[in-house]
């Protein structure tokens, strides 16, 4: 590997100055040896007392400081003996040089100090936390850097290569991995170090880098363990310098020498990282050019984090710099919000910061590796910097220049290589005075304004620069589109006089507790233009005297600095005024507004913010989540906050609060409260506590799945867009493809979500109902259906789009709820607070998720802004929100419950009551801003926390054992914590309480609440009283045994090992839920939560999502009369005031249907939408004799689990419940009026303890008298801090409200200025401003989004608590249900009407029953009387066999027909006819044309023949494809039509079909069944449709590929009898032809097929049924029904012996009686219609009546039985017939006086006709009767007196020929005025026809 040290210092000054180090350490007993720098270049004698002097240097890192504690000597710190060997081998004077061997990092490759070569953290602050797999033989241990002294990096190594405990027999060589990416298998050191980015200034070796093992903690977090001893280090002494080392100050915390020697180490259990550095170089100088800051607003640098895994934003966001003279503030703390160590080597990539002025509150920047894209890799180290006669600043944040308003300047590419110090003028510099913010007590924060901000240098960390407020200076910057939106032009810009006196303005009217918002001032500077366009003109004279009166009306709270050079010197003069006079006492401005009023550069401005909350919110607010959860970590870790803990181990009385537990314990003897039925002062036994147990449940609950109305609105919405997408032509998702359903639900990563969805899947069966699950195993599987958006999910994803791939005819909707959580680019995720980030983005809008076409993509929100920028992913058109049902909150109830959402809680605030349900604690805000004051060093939120803490810890003391301390615990307090303690004591409450939840989003400090409410719960004697419990999403919960019992009582739970999984689990359980995590994940919590105490949520969360999401938390449904009682009892002043008096937003008032009864089955979910839409499957009926799951138990507590209100009556249940699927209507089950009540309020009076007063109380009691009968469901009372409750008061209050605020802080804004948002814009005008609005920051994983929005992604946005899980599970289930539909028909389910008297015993069916014998059928009578239901409403045809009722006549009225005819959903089968609509690769070429088809390739062919019927010659037409002529016979020319060939009846060809199929059709060009490709399974078959002249374009473009029957124009208007008649006559002409033909080739006449199948256009499904073998097991089920093809029906029929002696064959028609029994017969000789096979030749002179409309089929069935053919009907076939609703034969709605039945008889010769010998008829019809019937005839009749005449002619002379020939005038009598004429067009010949009465 080589040895050349080529480059490196080698001066014998400093080898001897390194031997003289190493030998001081090695006698060193204290660890404080003075490091090589100070041996290099100060003399102890002349070491200066500040660094200015010090030879300047750019550092690549400016480290943060020490943590309390740390010994300073003359402003340097001394060093251990780590810190020490690091110095070894380098000039601290220059920066380090990479080790020469190394080489360039290969292109793409991170080089970022701290991250390995693949982007992944290294260091030990970040991996703290992160589960590391260490194989074994492996150990961790920790390296250190040169170039990242504060940090220890994490590695594993093979420990064979480690020394053991007396330093000796480690291996040579090396192997180790990265724990970072996981690469294994490193056998070198080098390369190793090369991965790691050791950035080495010698050849790597391994005893130097590796320093320490790694152990974990008690907490389990990895820290620093012992040092490895390479080399027998053991026996090294530590000693101090006397020369470089003080005593440690009182204040300090121990030393721990193993955690750095002299890093402070605090008694908090969380001091997990390396020590920070103590070396810091000499001004530490760090230059920015302007090109630098201004170049693609990218001008920040890779950042190495600080210690404790800060990342905290720096330069340019917050234009911060670090860089003060040792790194430490001057109490050796390092500063609060010190920067990140700034990179500034060319090597260094900057992320790309978003707009400077696009964005309030910039983001922070990644802590990332940079990405590939980035260039220019440069490995020249940088060059020191020769010192100047100005010492170089530290930072140059911007320069802007004059003009109209700021502006940027042009970016320019900094210079790679060497950066060369720039000359500098003094008035452009700005020293920050040391010791700036313990002086003070404020780190200034400067709001970059208009103009030249200086360079800063010196103590810099303790100011911040932020540029908060500068956007709204650029509004030149604005296209001419963005003024054109906002109704503005050019010339309406402001000048930047106006702009300084309205920022004064702004500034002046501010409160003392508020602080400025970017969105606040851009409305104020918008309202400004279109007020008052350009300003008014201001002279420079003008201005400061304008200025000042702006700020006099302050009240001192703003003063004006003018000055004439530069911005620098009034910031300077700024500077200085702070450190004069005593610390904390003088009175500072809260802004001090510097106006420079320069000749040269014009007026410039900016603003310094000096008080001290403004300074601190203004700074902590630049820090986003992750950032100041990193910062909260740091400090705990490095025990800053030893010195406030400390503070806090004494009571407010001043007592040792730990001694003082410990004599409670002790007086109390084994004694502890009583849980419940008791109070306070009551205690027993603990271990009489521990078993009690409340009295169970009287019945076990079952549950019941129910869905609301507004949530199958939502699903429904949801089922039309994708119904949209599907229509939408884009090819983009097919529908008719699938047949199934399937799904997954991806979460965020909390275990107690993923319990709770599982929940809701197994409790909606939507398993079940989907087909993907059976009943019995949806239950275990139901949380394979939801994933965790952690570690774990690409193996689950990879399974799942496995999955996709394989079921291309599955339809899977992958779910993304609470998709708003982590929306970070995969190319910038990283793990952020133990936190994995970015997985979402690598999952959701991976490759394979985005191009699967049968994949939707339901993304689900409660705060969608993040996905509803310019580049979102999904269409605004796909979008569907919660519905807004304001109309109907008068049609309520007072009983039922309404959504209680964020703007009800806004709107509260105007109810005027005693007790608000949203309020501030100011007492606890006054605690809170004198220890602000005290600690200014220390994040707010961890001062917050630890005052939280006490006043928990003292409330609990003082209610129980001193009195004395309640006047220090605030009333909020006070009460919550009395009402938790005392309410399971109070009658009728069988010990049942209250939730409170305190939200802690640090999870350290969460640790820390637990463990000391905990600890003093426990030596109160309260263990048995309340839980408290860690509600932290990488954890179940854990509740303690006792506990857990008291709960299984409640819920009547037998389980033994029963858990709570789920929040909701803990209903009715006194408990302090501490909830933690960076955001709220959407847990639903139970309606015994009442109280949420967000005191913790401050200043920090200034952007909408971050701030409603944890107000979100109390969202829930409350009673309508909550809502409406203070909204009645408010006075409207004015209509504006009436508006707002109840709640007004679209997502808070959903109202739900809690009334309506109870019944069971699927009627249970009967509301508006159809049954089959929103029916229960059979698996969620409540079924007792299944057992409960082992998993789980019946939540009966959830109905029945929270106590009477004031102590009134019992709790109980009815024995049902409905399962709510709202997220937070789990509980809110209505009830029979005469049940008891199953619950009340869940803000429960206390008015009844003796200590609580109605003026602490924070709860609104509950407003209802001790007589109430209805209990009341109340809203959750919510505690903020001061600056969140000013931003949610919203209208009421001064500050805008919150939805005016940055919707997330994934985005900006896209434009300095925009319309102001509405708070009464509802969903999709929202997103529609949001979309043209906000960007994607760069960080976002929409940033490189494809420039369209995804076909097949869907958003579904509702409230927080909505029910949203419940509706996207009903869109599952009706989508399944849609695609089934697309798969079913609805064909007609008539029974037939069965004979009136039939001894079916007798009635013994023949031998074989396969096919007819011809003997034994002709044996059988024929059945007259149509048995079809079609037929009812026509006249009944009279039998002696009539069915029962039918034989009298009925009058109008009496007949029940029914209205419909009843049909029922079928599945389509493989053998199904289809409409125009279906595709499948199987049958477009049968139905559809292929592109080169063109409709002229189709043959027109005329086809005339004579018809003896209608005396003359008629013509049709063939419309005949190519592909189909060779059905047909042409003459040798080709263009005659000769023939249609017909087969032999003698041919044996099993695959041939023989009978040409006929089916007439009109109107159902797409929506009739004439694909019967399926049916016939692709066999060859000859089909023509029979159409109408002028319908036969439309059947053309729907059907090329079929054969077109053209009837004449003339049956234009004619029904489908003269379609079949004319389908008769054309195919006996065509035997005859196919005879003749066929005769000339040798074949007999008879011979050749004479049958055709006449068949409907809605015939979808053939059915064959077999009886069931008597020996079988379901013989009695019933017979079997099987699907069979069309194809196997007419080859049976096909095959029946001695086929061409039967007239008509047929099947019967299907009806789902026919599943229960079986026909008597097999055959049958009776009625056949709708599908028929009929021999033309026998049936030659039996014609179709072409006149008719309706029951042709009758007609001509009765004819040919008169006749004597025969007709047989095969019962074991049967036909389904689809109900089609357009076009097609409609029934004319006749509604006859008198319901008669028919006497059928022939008048031809030799007919037969039924014996009429003894009837009497009431009427003789004579309708174009034929010369067969005679006189003779009529007389055979014998009729009523009285009895109707009716004869019918075609003309007047036909019909009194007609009465002469038959003699009418003997028994007839006729009158003139009798005979009447039909109206017709004059097209039609009219009919005559005469009545008479029988005499």
């Amino acid at each position: 590997m080589g040895n050349s040290y080529a480059g490196q210092l080698k001066s014998a000054r400093f080898e001897e100055a390194l031997h003289n180090s190493i030998k001081a350490s090695l006698r060193s007993s204290s660890g404080d040896p003075q490091p090589i720098f100070t041996q290099l270049y100060l003399e102890p004698d002349q070491y200066p007392g500040n660094m200015d002097d010090v030879k300047p240097k750019v550092d690549l890192y400016m480290p943060c400081g020490e943590p309390k504690g740390q010994d300073l000597l003359n402003g340097r710190a001394s060093n251990g003996l780590e810190e020490l060997e690091e110095e070894e081998d380098s000039d601290p004077s220059s920066p380090p040089l990479p080790y020469l061997h190394q080489g360039p990092a290969p292109d793409g490759c991170c080089t970022m100090d701290g991250f390995c070569q693949a982007g992944k953290d290294l260091r030990l602050v970040s991996m703290a936390t992160e589960p590391i797999e260490v194989p074994a033989g492996f150990e961790l241990v920790g390296a250190k850097s040169s170039s990242v002294p504060e940090h220890i990096l994490v590695c594993a190594v093979d420990r064979r290569f480690l020394p053991d405990e007396n330093g000796k027999n480690a291996l040579l060589g090396f192997s180790g991995n990265c724990v970072g990416c996981g690469e294994k298998g490193f056998r070198y050191f080098t390369e190793f170090s090369n991965h790691i980015n050791l950035k080495l200034a010698t050849q790597p070796k391994k005893q130097k880098h590796l320093k320490y093992y790694l152990v974990k903690n008690s907490q389990g977090a990895l820290c620093k363990g012992p040092l490895i001893c390479w080399k027998d280090c053991k026996t090294r002494q530590f000693s101090n310098s006397s020369a470089s080392t003080s005593k440690p100050s009182s204040s300090s915390s121990l030393s721990s020498k193993e955690n750095g020697g002299t890093n402070g180490h605090s008694s908090s259990p969380f001091s997990l990282s390396d020590s920070p550095p103590t070396r810091t170089p000499s001004a530490a100088s760090v230059l920015f050019s302007a090109q630098d800051l201004a170049r693609d607003c990218s001008f920040l640098k890779p950042l190495a984090s600080t210690p404790g895994g800060k990342t905290l934003p720096i330069v340019p966001m917050a234009l911060r710099v670090n860089g003060p003279t040792n790194g430490l503030g001057p109490d050796g703390h390092p500063p609060l919000l010190s920067p990140s160590q700034v990179s500034l080597g060319p090597q260094g990539q900057g992320y790309r910061a978003s707009d400077l002025g696009g964005n309030p509150v910039s983001s922070a920047m990644i802590s990332g590796p940079p990405k590939k894209r980035h260039r220019g890799w440069h490995p020249n180290p940088l060059v020191p910097v020769p010192p100047t006669a100005i010492p170089v600043p530290a930072i140059r944040p911007i320069v802007c220049s004059p003009g109209a308003v700021l502006a940027m300047p042009t970016p320019q590419l900094p210079v790679a290589g060497v950066l060369q110090p720039q000359p500098v003028t003094a008035g452009e510099t700005v020293i920050v005075p040391d010791n700036l913010l313990n002086t003070s007590g404020v780190r200034p924060v400067i709001l970059i304004g208009h103009g030249t901000l200086p360079y800063f240098y010196g103590n810099v960390g303790d100011i911040v620069v932020s540029p908060l407020l500068v956007s709204c200076y650029k509004g030149n910057q604005l296209t001419e589109k963005t003024l054109a939106s906002l109704g503005l032009t050019g010339s309406q810009l402001l000048s930047v006089e106006t702009m300084i006196l309205l920022t004064l303005q702004y500034l002046a009217r501010l409160g003392s507790e508020q602080i400025p918002l970017r969105e606040e001032f851009e409305q104020i500077v918008l309202k400004a233009m279109l007020v008052c366009p350009g300003g008014p003109s201001i002279s420079p004279a003008q201005l400061p005297w304008l200025a000042r009166l702006e700020a006099s009306v302050s009240g001192g709270s703003v003063q004006v600095l003018v000055t004439y050079n530069s911005l620098g010197e009034g910031i300077s003069e700024s500077l200085r005024s702070l450190c004069d006079g005593p610390p904390y006492q003088q009175c500072l401005p809260t802004y001090v507004v510097i106006v420079c009023t320069s000749k040269m550069s014009g007026n410039e401005f900016c603003v310094l913010a000096l008080g001290k909350y403004q300074a601190r919110a203004l700074a902590e607010g630049m820090l986003t989540t992750n950032e100041f959860l990193k910062e909260i970590s740091y400090e705990l870790i490095t025990g800053k906050v030893s010195v406030l803990a400390s503070h806090f181990k004494t009571t407010s009385l001043g007592d040792n609060l730990d001694k003082q537990l410990v004599r409670i314990q002790r007086r109390r003897k084994g004694q502890v409260i009583q849980p419940f039925q008791g109070d306070v002062t009551d205690h027993i036994h603990s271990q009489d506590a521990a078993t009690m147990v409340p009295p169970s449940e009287s019945e076990l609950l079952s549950e019941m799945f129910q869905i609301h109305p507004p949530q199958l609105n939502v699903a429904r919405s949801l089922l039309s867009q994708v119904c949209s997408i599907a229509d939408s032509g884009s090819q983009s998702l097919d529908l008719g493809r699938f047949c199934k359903v399937d799904f997954l639900v991806l979460v965020p990563p909390s275990h107690i979500l993923v319990n709770q969805t599982a929940q809701r899947i197994r409790q909606s069966g939507v398993l079940v109902d989907l087909g993907i699950e059976d009943a019995s195993s949806a239950h275990q599987r139901s949380d394979k259906y939801v994933v965790r958006l952690d570690g774990d999910v690409h193996g689950k994803m990879e399974a799942f789009m496995r999955k996709v791939k394989q079921n291309p005819y599955t339809l899977f909707v992958l779910i993304h709820d609470n998709s708003h959580v982590d929306l970070t680019s995969a190319l910038s995720g990283s793990v952020c607070h133990g936190e994995l980030q970015g997985l979402a983005d690598r999952v959701v809008n991976c490759q394979e998720v985005l191009e699967a076409m049968n994949l939707l993509v339901l993304q689900v929100s409660c705060f969608p802004f993040t996905l509803q920028t310019r580049q979102s992913r999904i269409s605004v058109h796909n979008e569907v929100h919660w519905p807004a049902n304001t109309d109907s909150l008068g049609e309520l109830s007072p009983k039922e419950l309404v959504y209680f959402g964020l703007r009800d809680y806004s709107s509260s605030l105007q109810w005027g009551v005693a007790s608000p349900i949203l309020r501030c604690d100011d007492a606890f805000e006054k605690m809170i801003n004198t220890l602000l004051e005290r600690h200014p060093h220390l994040h707010s939120m961890v001062i917050r926390s630890y005052l939280l803490i006490q006043q928990y810890t003292e409330a609990m003391m003082s209610l129980t054992s001193s009195p004395s301390l309640r006047d220090h615990i605030t009333p909020e307090t006070l009460a919550m914590v009395e009402d938790l303690i005392s309410a399971p004591g109070r009658e009728g409450t069988k010990g049942r309480g209250h939730m409170l939840l305190v939200r802690v989003p640090s999870l350290q400090l969460a640790m820390l609440a637990r463990e000391r409410l905990e600890d003093v719960r426990d030596k109160l004697g309260l263990q048995f009283c309340f839980a408290v419990l860690l509600g932290s999403p990488a954890a179940e919960l854990s509740l303690p045994r006792h506990f857990a019992n008291r709960l299984k009582a409640w819920r009547g739970c037998e389980i033994e090992d029963w858990v709570p999984h789920t929040y909701e689990d803990l209903e009715g359980l006194p408990c302090i839920v501490i909830l933690t995590g960076k955001d709220p994940l959407g847990e639903t919590f139970p309606r015994s939560l009442k109280y949420c105490d967000l005191r913790l949520i401050d200043s920090s969360y200034l952007t909408r999502t971050a701030l409603e999401q944890e107000v979100g938390l109390a969202c829930s449904y409350v009673s309508l009369r909550v809502v409406k009682e203070p909204c009645r009892s408010m006075a409207p002043k004015d209509p504006e005031t009436d508006k707002t008096s109840g709640p007004q937003d679209p997502d808070l008032e959903l109202h739900m249907d809690l009334e309506r009864p109870q019944s069971t089955g699927s009627a249970a979910t009967r509301g508006p939408g159809s049954l089959a839409e929103n029916r229960v499957s059979s698996s969620d009926i409540p079924d007792s004799s299944q057992k409960p799951s082992t998993s789980s138990c019946p939540p009966g507590g959830k109905a029945g689990s929270i106590m009477m209100e004031d102590g009134m009556g019992t709790t109980s249940s009815s024995p049902r419940r409905v399962k709510q699927e709202c997220d937070s209507l789990g509980s809110a089950t209505s009830r029979p009026s005469n049940a008891p009540p199953s619950f009340c309020s869940s803000s429960s009076s206390s008015s009844s303890s003796p200590s609580s007063s109605s003026t602490q109380h924070p709860s609104q009691s509950t407003q209802c008298g001790r007589g109430s009968k209805s209990p009341r469901v109340s809203p959750r009372t919510v505690i903020l801090s001061r600056a969140a409750y000013n931003l949610l008061a919203g209208e009421s209050g001064s500050q805008l409200s919150s939805f005016s605020l940055l919707p997330h802080a994934d985005v900006g804004w896209s434009s300095p200025l925009r319309p102001l948002f509405t708070p009464n814009l509802q969903g999709s005008e929202q997103s529609l401003f949001y979309r043209q609005w906000t960007v994607a920051r760069q960080h976002h994983a929409d940033h490189e989004a494809p420039p369209g929005p995804h076909p097949r992604r869907l958003l579904l946005s509702g409230p927080p608590q909505v029910g949203k899980t419940g509706a996207y599970l009903q869109f599952l289930r009706i989508l399944f249900r849609m695609l089934i539909r697309l798969l079913e028909v609805d064909v007609y389910d008539e029974e037939e009407l069965e004979e009136a008297m039939t001894d079916l015993s007798e009635a013994t069916p023949p031998a074989s029953t396969q096919w007819p014998d011809i003997e034994e059928i002709r044996k059988l009578p024929f059945d007259l009387f149509p048995r079809d239901p079609k037929f009812r409403r026509a006249s009944a045809v009279y039998t002696d066999k009539m069915p029962k009722g039918l034989k009298d006549p009925k009058l109008e009225g009496e007949s029940k027909m029914p209205a419909k005819r009843e049909t029922v959903s079928m599945r389509l089968s493989m053998f199904a006819a289809h409409n125009a609509f279906h595709h499948c690769d199987q049958c477009h070429q049968y139905c559809e044309a292929s592109p080169a088809t063109q409709l002229s390739e189709c043959t027109f062919h005329a086809f005339t023949f004579c018809s003896s019927m209608l005396g003359e010659e008629v013509q049709l037409h063939f419309i005949i494809p190519k592909a189909k002529e060779q059905h047909f016979v042409f003459s040798q020319q080709g263009s005659h039509l000769e023939s249609m060939r017909l087969p032999l009846i003698s041919a044996k060809d099993l695959s041939l079909l023989k009978s040409p199929i006929f089916t007439p059709t009109t109107g159902r060009q797409e929506h009739g069944l004439l694909n019967i490709f399926h049916a016939m399974e692709g066999t060859a078959h000859l089909h023509i449709l029979v159409v109408k002249q002028y319908e036969m374009h439309h059947y053309r473009k729907y059907w090329p590929n079929h054969i077109l029957l053209v009837l004449p124009a003339m049956f234009n208007s004619a029904g489908v009898g003269a379609a079949r008649f004319m389908i008769k006559e054309l195919s006996y002409h065509n035997l005859e032809l196919e005879r003749n033909r066929l005769e000339e080739q040798g074949v007999k006449r008879q011979d050749v097929w004479p049958f055709i199948v006449m068949m409907d256009d809605s015939c979808v499904l053939w059915n064959a049924h077999q009886p069931q073998d008597s020996s079988s097991d379901m013989a009695d089920t019933g017979p079997s029904l099987t699907n069979v093809s069309l194809k196997t029906v007419l080859q049976h029929m096909e095959a029946t012996p001695k086929i061409s002696l039967y007239a008509v064959c047929g099947a019967r028609k299907w009806s789902s009686a026919l599943a229960r029994r079986l026909p008597a017969r097999p055959f049958s000789r009776c009625h056949l219609h709708d599908f028929v096979m009929l021999n033309v030749e026998l049936t030659q002179n039996v014609q179709y009546d072409l006149n008719r409309y309706s029951c042709e089929e009758v007609d001509f069935n009765l004819r040919a039985n008169s006749s004597g053919l025969l007709l047989c009907r095969f019962n074991h076939f049967s036909l389904m017939k689809k109900q089609i609703l357009f076009g097609g034969h409609k029934d004319f709605l006749v509604k006859p006086k008198l319901v008669v039945s028919v006497c059928y008889v022939s008048s031809r010769p030799h007919s037969t006709n039924l014996d009429h010998q003894g009837l009497v008829f009431s009427g003789l019809l004579l309708y174009l009767c034929d010369s067969f019937v005679v006189s003779g005839l009529l007389k055979k009749f014998s009729f009523l007196k009285g009895a109707t005449l009716c004869v019918i002619c075609q003309d007047r002379n036909s019909l009194r020929q007609t009465i002469v020939r038959l003699e009418l005038e003997d028994k007839w009598q006729f009158r003139l005025r009798d005979e009447f004429q039909t109206a017709n067009c004059s097209e039609d010949r009219p009919l005559y026809f005469l009545t008479g009465r029988h005499v």
